[in-house]
């Protein structure tokens, strides 16, 4: 799962596929942290792993 923030919206999106699980962002936005997710989709399986099993993720560029 990952998280975005957008002007006090907040959103949780699952990485796998991008699909909105929580929360609100205009459809611009959520169209750019799916594209965001699809080009970073390994390092955010691989940070999410991480952080599952208590380690400290590494940063990723944002948009």
């Amino acid at each position: 799962m990952d998280y975005a923030r957008y002007s006090g919206l907040e959103a949780s999106i699952r990485i796998d596929d991008g699909e909105l699980l929580a929360g609100e962002l205009p459809r611009k936005q959520m169209r750019l942290v799916q594209a965001w997710i699809e080009l970073h989709r390994d390092e955010l399986v691989a940070d999410w792993e991480l952080a599952v099993s208590g380690e400290m993720p590494f940063k990723i560029a944002p948009l």
